[in-house]
């Protein structure tokens, strides 16, 4: 069995996510083979060097799954994009490139967390493209604590302020991007988050074969996962503790 989640937002804030999260570790990721975590899994990340008592609290807790036995991947999501290699050893998770393709039941399944798949943003994949530059992050890894704190602030109040004002459609995958990306990689599965619209759709790719993108959901009233296993791809959500 695996696992794939996304869009947690891990926060103090919300100890009930907290709660939840750490319910499915002590259960149901133990007896999977792997767990992915598909991006956002923290609400921000300012550094490795920033960690938080609460985040440090979080890393204990995914090192005893992975001593466990159970593998646990991540992927970078727009409010975690800093997160490094010092917390991924600690946490003893691997770092997933965006996008990424895995075996799962004997097929190639293609992995993102989703930001990239909404170009008609283009306000945000201006904003995306000048933040994943590796001169930006090297300088944003560089900046005081104190300075990548307020940075932070600032773009989360901003992302929502704009959200809040962006037409459904544009905050949404671009309908062509998805088998253009799937073909390419050649998939006829797409697993992403990001647009905490969780769904399974179908679509037909220009070959004329079938195919599915699968949406995880964000956890908010209710926690989402993706379970794959013999009975093929399930996505249900399930209440918290």
């Amino acid at each position: 069995m695996i696992l794939l989640i996304s869009d947690l937002h891990l926060q103090e804030e919300r100890p009930d996510i907290t709660r939840a999260f750490l319910d499915l570790l002590a259960t149901r990721a133990r007896d999977a083979q792997a767990l992915y975590i598909l991006g956002d899994f923290f609400e921000a990340w300012i550094g490795d060097d920033g960690m938080t008592p609460f985040q440090a609290s979080i890393c204990q807790a995914l090192r005893a799954l992975s001593d466990s036995g159970t593998q646990l991947f991540l992927m970078h999501g727009n409010r975690d994009f800093l997160i490094g290699k010092a917390f991924c050893k600690a946490a003893g998770c691997t770092l997933l490139k965006d996008p990424s393709v895995v075996e799962m039941l004997g097929e190639p399944v293609l992995l993102m967390h989703g930001d990239s798949l909404c170009t008609r943003d283009e306000a945000y994949m201006k904003l995306r493209r000048t933040l994943r530059n590796p001169l930006s992050l090297w300088i944003l890894r560089h900046l005081p604590l104190s300075t990548r704190r307020k940075l932070a602030r600032k773009l989360r109040s901003e992302s929502k302020a704009q959200t809040r004002m962006k037409a459904n459609d544009i905050i949404d995958v671009t309908t062509e991007e998805v088998p253009r990306l799937m073909q390419r990689y050649g998939v006829r599965t797409l697993v992403h988050g990001h647009t905490h619209r969780p769904a399974i759709h179908k679509l037909t790719l220009d070959d004329g074969s079938a195919a599915r993108r699968i949406v995880l959901g964000d956890w908010d009233r209710q926690g989402w996962a993706l379970q794959v296993d013999e009975q093929g791809f399930q996505l249900a959500p399930f209440d918290f503790v």
